[in-house]
């Protein structure tokens, strides 16, 4: 709610964005508690679809705070809000919901820009579950609330299990995307044992037996359903060679596990994965805590790389993620504290202590990460 509050400081509008399942309905539902006023509009019942055929009508005269939920079925939504938002200034707010659509994403820039602010929600992050929680269990089960708060394992796996079917079978047709449940199921599952490595689409093409434009189209509409993050290289002019290709991860280490057939936090932690998963599950959490919006991934072709680079204050900040008890500095992690010029470089790891392992390199556990936004060199004035 803290995210969704800020950015109405700024904007008039906020869209919250995420995967279905992940509590974008629950949370508007608390933050419209909160407002002496506020109208509710849920795009997938009928008669509140039919009430916003006329979108003008039926907005312009209300005041405090509107939420609209699962906008992706109304997408002429978007252009029709820009002079309802405009001329309702200082008496309307709007919070806008939308998953499994990356036309949500087009829709608001291309007839909002300016006028909103976007907010993305994942499911549940570390500092949500609280500090006496064990973060392995939500690294096992992923951030999904019903995945995570599951009585035991088996019903967690199960219900990862029917959301990646109804997912596929239902979800993303219901946005007009024609593509086979079947094809996509096996596009995202490769994706999945790709989790970490950077994307290579001649590799995807070959085993899906179709061109590169159809392997790129798939990546495409899994990364604007959210559940897949095509991580950007950082590079510019530093005389060397640096991969211009993006990583690719599976968003929701819940949703990872089930692909890749790992039914147990047992079982992950003897799984050729479970580095790589770490790793994914680490970004993610840094991401959520720092609220950032633009990370990026630096690695060139000698072998110097950095899993997570973010700017912030204008400074940059290096995230190495480690599974190991016992991390200890490299000669890659001293080459992008070098070449990057990184403020600080921290080593997410396992552990529970937090101790120096050079005067820029930090080791930090990943419990830890949702008090990052608490150190004095992220704490934006």
């Amino acid at each position: 709610m803290r995210r969704i509050a800020r950015s109405f400081r700024v904007h008039p509008a906020v869209a919250l964005l995420g995967p279905r399942q992940c509590g974008k309905t629950t949370l508007a539902r608390l933050v419209a508690a909160r407002e002496p006023v506020s109208t509710f509009f849920d795009l997938e019942r009928d008669a509140d679809l039919r009430r916003l055929e006329n979108p003008e009508q039926t907005l312009g005269p209300l005041g405090g705070l509107v939420v609209v939920d699962e906008t992706q079925h109304l997408p002429p939504l978007f252009r029709a809000l820009r002079p309802i938002i405009d001329r309702a200034a200082g008496r309307t707010r709007f919070l806008l919901l939308g998953s499994v659509s990356p036309t949500i994403v087009k829709g608001v820039s291309e007839s909002l820009a300016g006028r909103i602010g976007l907010v993305d929600l994942a499911g549940f992050d570390l500092g949500e579950i609280g500090p006496e929680a064990d973060w392995r269990v939500l690294w096992e089960r992923g951030g999904f609330p019903r995945s995570y708060l599951q009585p035991d394992a088996p019903a967690s796996w199960e219900w990862r299990e029917n959301f990646i079917q109804t997912f596929l079978e239902r979800d993303l047709p219901a946005t007009g995307e024609n593509v086979p449940a079947a094809a996509l199921r096996r596009f995202w599952s490769m994706t999945a044992h790709y989790h970490g490595q950077t994307w290579n689409a001649a590799e995807f093409a070959r085993a899906l037996g179709r061109g590169e434009t159809l392997a790129k189209r798939y990546l495409d509409l899994l990364v604007g359903a959210f559940v897949v993050r095509a991580l950007p290289p950082w590079f510019e002019n530093l005389k060397k060679r640096q991969v211009r290709s993006p990583k690719v991860y599976v968003r929701d280490t819940g949703l990872l596990h089930a692909l890749l057939g790992i039914p147990s936090l047992a079982a992950l932690t003897g799984h050729p994965k479970v580095g790589a998963s770490f790793e994914g599950f680490a970004i993610e959490q840094v991401c959520t805590a720092l609220s950032v919006r633009d990370p990026c991934f630096w690695a060139t072709h000698a072998g110097a790389e950095l899993d997570l680079l973010v700017t912030r204050n204008g400074k940059r900040y290096g995230f190495e993620i480690k599974f190991s008890e016992a991390p200890r500095t490299t000669r890659s992690m001293r080459v992008a504290i070098s070449d990057l010029r990184l403020e600080r470089l921290f080593v997410v790891y396992p552990g529970e202590e937090g101790f120096a392992l050079d005067s820029r390199i930090e080791a930090f556990p990943v419990g830890e990460i949702p008090k990052l936004p608490e150190r004095p060199e992220f704490v934006t004035g």
